[in-house]
């Protein structure tokens, strides 16, 4: 876990996905989670843009296609709802480019073990967490705390399926996967909190 490659970059990358997880909470506070996760759907763009740039990889005609074709599909998702924050609105768009570079960061740190990747990544979200929880703290119940502790399994599993999605391939093809997210967040919002695609 302390044998890291390029510790400032790792640094970066957890300032990013720590970022990105407080960006995540304060837009669905006040926007339906369908609608936060369509903004973070601009994430592949920004790979796709800057993994030449960053990362020098080669981004095929098709994978272009993939993408615009997912953001065509963001746009118009985007559009009918009408319950746009500013606040929420600023955060998914904040939180979608940390996203990105979290990702692109993640890539640039594929020779680093995905364990030490996610406990990092993990380590910075909670001590960002304990500095902020004093400011606005409400006493889980037994429900919150079985909540908490199956969101902190699924999204342990899920950052590590992530880390290892991008050793295995180039992230400008990893992120178009990402539109997978937005059917199971109109599900789930739909399911878990009454939010009606």
């Amino acid at each position: 876990l302390f044998a890291v490659e390029r510790p400032w970059l790792q640094a970066l990358r957890v300032c990013f996905s720590t970022a990105e997880v407080f960006c995540f909470y304060l837009a669905v506070r006040d926007l339906p989670l369908a609608d936060v996760m369509t903004f973070w759907l601009a994430a592949p763009i920004y790979v796709a843009a800057l993994s030449p740039l960053l990362l020098r990889e080669r981004v095929s005609p098709a994978t272009w296609g993939a993408i615009l074709a997912g953001f065509c599909g963001v746009l118009v998702a985007l559009s009918p709802t009408g319950t746009m924050s500013a606040t929420g609105t600023i955060a998914s768009v904040i939180g979608s480019m940390c996203f990105a570079a979290m990702m692109l960061t993640g890539r640039s740190l594929r020779g680093t073990p995905d364990t030490a990747l996610v406990f990092w990544q993990l380590v910075g979200a909670g001590l960002a967490g304990a500095v902020a929880a004093p400011m606005a703290w409400t006493a889980p119940s037994p429900t919150d705390w079985v909540l908490l502790a199956l969101l902190g399994i699924v999204a342990m599993l899920a950052h590590l399926c992530v880390t290892r999605a991008l050793k295995l391939a180039d992230a400008a093809t990893v992120a178009p996967l990402q539109y997978t997210l937005l059917p199971w967040a109109m599900l789930l919002g739909w399911l878990a909190f009454g939010d009606v695609p």
